[in-house]
C-alpha cells in the first residue's frame, strides 16, 4: 500500500511536461570522454587492487563543474546525461579486466595461444555492454518505478542528490578536483619519480608471517567510500591469511615441499606461501560466496522477472515523457542480433553453445545485478562472484561438449567476460535509471546514453589494456591482476583438472564458517585472497569515515569526504596510464630517484594523505558557492 502512495505522490524535480536541454552535443561529447577516461581509470584500479568503484557521482560533479562553470548551461538533465554516459565507460571496464587479462597470461605461458586481437577485445567489450543495457530496459518498469521506495539504489539516489545540490554552486566540484590533483602528483611523486616505496613491508619471523601495505591514495579512498564495516570486513580476511594461515601453514609445513610450490615451505617467505596457498584457499572462498549470494537472490530474481514479463507485449498507454522507454521491438531485435554476431564473427571465439549460455546466463545475471544494486549498490554487487559462477558452469558444458585445451578454456573466459560485462552494465543502467526517475530525465534518452558510453569505453578499453600490458604485463607485483588471475586459475581447474581441490575445498569451508557467523562472505574472502597490503590502507580509509562518523559528522561532511575520495581514486587511475607509458618508451628510469626516503618517508607521506582526506572532509565551504 505504502509503495502505491509513494508511486502516485512522487513527482520529479523536471516535471514530465517540461522539456529541458538533456541529450545535447556538450553533453554527448564530455560523457564519452569521461566514459573512456573513468574506463582507463578503473581498468588500472581494477588491475591493481582487483575491485572498481561507481565513476556516477564523480562523473556528474564534474559534469556540474564543467557545463555549469565553463560552458555556462544551466540544465540538471544535461549532466545528468553526462554521468549516464560516463558511468558507462566504468562498468564495461570493469567486467573486461576482471576476466581479459587471462588471455594475455595464457599467451605469455603458452605458444599455442595468442593475445587477443585489439579487433577481438572491442567486440567482446561492445557485445557485453549493448545486452547489459537492452537487458535492462523490461526490468525499468518493475525495479524503478513499481519499487520506488522499495529499492533504496543507494549510489543511484545519492547521485541524484548530488545534482539537485549542484544547483545551489560547485564547492562538491572543487572538492572532487583537489582530491584528483593530490592523488596524481602523489602517484606520479611515488611510482614516477619514485621518491618512496610505494609498498611497505616487514617479515615477522618470531610470528611466521608478514605485513605491510600499498601507501597509495586510491586505496584509501574506496575503503572511505566502502564505509568501516566493508574495510574491517576485507581486513578481517586479509588477518586470518596472513596471521592464521601463514603462520600454520609455515609451524606445519616445516622442510617439507607441498604441491603446487616447488620449494619447502621453510625456505618460502610470507609472500611465497601466499601465492603458493593461500590464494586458492581465497578463490574457493570467493567462488562460494559468489554461488550462496547468488541462491539467496533467486526469490528476488523470480519476482523481478515475472514482473517484467507482466507487462511484456502490452501496447503503451502512458506516453509522458518521463516514461519512454527503447521499444521492446528494438531490445528484443538487437539482443538477438548481438547473440547471432557472438556466434558467427570468427573475431569472436564462442560456438554456437556458447552465445546460447551468453543469452541465456546474461539476462539472469543482468536480473540479479540490476536489483542487487538497488539493494547494496554497485560498490557492494557480487559481480566477480556472477562470473566465477559463469566460469564454472561454461567451462563444465563446454569441457562435456568437446572443446577443450586452449581453445575451449579461451572460449570459456570470453563467455565470461562477456556475462561480466553484461552483469555490471545492468547494475550501472539500474543505478542511473534510477538517477534519472528522480531527477525527471528521459528513459530512452538515458539508454541511448548508455549505449553510446559502452560503445566509446569498448573501443578505448583494447588499446588500455595492450598498454598496460606492454608496459608491466599481467600477474606482475605491478599489475597482479587478482580478479582475472582468479578466473585463471577457475577455468585451468575446471578444464585440465589441475586446481589443488584440497585448498579450493579449504577456501569452502572457511565461506560457510562466516556464512554461518551471518557475516557478508564476499568481502571477507576477497579480503582473505588479496594480499594484506591491499586490505590495510583500505581499512584505513574505512577507519577515518568511522572516526567523522562517531564524532556526530553532518551529511555534507561525509559527502565531501566521499567526493575527495572518488578524486584520489580518478588521480591514481589517470598517472596509472601516465606511467605506463613512461614505462613503454623508459622515462621512468631516467627519472627515479630510486626511493630515497625509504619505508620511513613511505609512512609518513601516506599519513599525510589520509590527513588531507580528514581537512577535506572537516573543511567548511566559502560562503559565496
Amino acid at each position: 500500500m505504502n509503495t502505491d502512495k509513494q508511486k502516485e505522490t512522487f513527482k520529479p524535480f523536471i516535471p514530465a511536461d517540461r522539456i529541458v536541454p538533456e541529450m545535447t552535443v556538450t553533453s554527448i561529447v564530455i560523457g564519452l570522454i569521461l566514459a573512456v577516461v573513468f574506463g582507463a581509470a578503473n581498468a588500472y584500479l581494477g588491475l591493481r587492487v582487483g575491485m572498481t568503484v561507481s565513476a556516477s557521482i564523480p562523473a556528474a560533479v564534474l559534469s556540474m563543474g564543467i557545463i555549469r562553470r565553463i560552458m555556462r548551461h544551466d540544465s540538471i538533465l544535461e549532466n545528468n546525461m553526462v554521468q549516464t554516459i560516463g558511468s558507462a565507460g566504468e562498468s564495461l571496464a570493469a567486467g573486461a579486466i576482471f576476466t581479459l587479462p587471462a588471455l594475455f597470461m595464457w599467451a605469455q605461458e603458452s605458444d599455442q595461444v595468442q593475445k587477443p586481437s585489439f579487433l577481438t577485445i572491442a567486440l567482446i567489450a561492445l557485445a557485453g555492454g549493448i545486452l547489459g543495457t537492452l537487458f535492462m530496459v523490461p526490468l525499468r518498469t518493475a525495479l524503478i518505478v513499481e519499487e520506488h521506495g522499495v529499492l533504496p539504489f543507494p549510489e543511484g539516489t545519492a547521485c541524484a542528490e548530488v545534482l539537485l545540490a549542484g544547483e545551489e554552486g560547485g564547492e562538491k566540484s572543487r572538492v572532487v578536483f583537489s582530491g584528483l590533483g593530490i592523488s596524481a602528483l602523489y602517484k606520479f611523486v611515488a611510482d614516477g619519480m619514485m621518491l618512496f616505496p610505494s609498498e611497505v613491508h616487514w617479515e615477522l619471523p618470531a610470528l611466521r608471517t608478514g605485513f605491510g601495505m600499498d601507501v597509495l591514495p586510491a586505496l584509501s579512498g574506496v575503503g572511505y567510500i566502502c564505509g568501516k564495516e566493508i574495510s574491517s570486513y576485507m581486513f578481517a580476511g586479509g588477518i586470518l591469511g596472513w596471521f592464521v594461515l601463514i603462520p600454520a601453514i609455515s609451524l606445519f609445513g616445516g622442510d617439507s615441499v607441498i604441491a603446487p610450490a616447488a620449494d619447502a615451505v621453510s625456505t618460502m617467505s610470507a609472500s611465497a606461501i601466499w601465492s603458493s596457498y593461500i590464494r586458492y584457499i581465497g578463490a574457493g572462498a570467493v567462488a562460494t560466496g559468489g554461488i550462496i549470494s547468488l541462491i539467496k537472490t533467486l526469490p528476488m530474481i523470480l519476482t523481478t522477472f515475472h514482473k517484467a514479463m507482466q507487462g511484456f507485449g502490452h501496447r503503451e498507454s502512458d506516453v509522458l515523457r518521463t516514461n519512454r522507454d527503447l521499444p521492446m521491438v528494438v531490445v528484443l531485435g538487437s539482443s538477438l542480433l548481438i547473440a547471432v554476431l557472438i556466434w558467427l564473427l570468427p573475431s569472436i571465439p564462442v560456438s554456437f553453445v556458447g552465445a546460447l549460455i551468453v543469452v541465456v546466463f546474461g539476462f539472469f545475471f543482468a536480473t540479479v545485478s540490476s536489483r542487487m544494486v538497488g539493494l547494496v549498490g554497485s560498490s557492494n554487487n557480487p559481480v566477480s562472484g556472477m562470473s566465477i559462477a559463469t566460469l564454472l558452469m561454461a567451462t563444465a558444458i563446454l569441457k562435456a561438449a568437446g572443446h577443450t585445451g586452449y581453445a575451449g578454456m579461451t572460449s570459456a573466459i570470453c563467455i565470461g567476460t562477456i556475462i561480466c560485462i553484461i552483469a555490471a552494465m545492468a547494475g550501472d543502467t539500474s543505478q542511473d535509471l534510477k538517477t534519472g526517475y528522480i531527477v525527471g530525465a528521459t528513459p530512452i534518452l538515458q539508454q541511448i546514453g548508455e549505449l553510446m558510453g559502452a560503445v566509446a569505453a569498448a573501443i578505448a578499453i583494447g588499446g588500455i589494456m595492450y598498454l598496460l600490458n606492454l608496459a608491466w604485463g599481467y600477474g606482475t607485483p605491478q599489475l597482479p591482476a587478482p580478479q582475472a588471475t582468479l578466473m585463471k586459475l577457475v577455468v585451468e581447474g575446471v578444464m585440465g583438472g589441475t586446481l589443488p581441490w584440497g585448498l579450493v575445498f579449504c577456501g569452502v569451508g572457511v565461506a560457510l564458517v562466516v556464512e554461518i557467523l551471518g557475516l557478508p562472505i564476499l568481502p571477507v574472502s576477497i579480503g582473505l585472497y588479496l594480499p594484506i597490503h591491499l586490505s590495510t590502507p583500505i581499512f584505513i580509509g574505512g577507519l577515518v569515515r568511522a572516526a567523522l562518523e562517531r564524532r556526530n559528522a553532518d551529511k555534507d561532511t561525509l559527502e565531501k569526504g566521499v567526493l575527495y575520495s572518488s578524486g584520489l581514486i580518478a588521480g591514481e587511475g589517470l598517472v596509472g596510464i601516465l606511467l605506463a607509458f613512461f614505462a613503454v618508451f623508459h622515462i621512468t628510469e631516467r627519472i627515479s630517484l630510486n626511493g630515497i626516503l625509504g619505508s620511513a618517508g613511505s609512512v609518513i607521506c601516506f599519513a599525510l594523505l589520509v590527513a588531507s582526506l580528514v581537512w577535506f572532509s572537516v573543511k567548511k565551504g566559502s560562503r559565496h558557492d
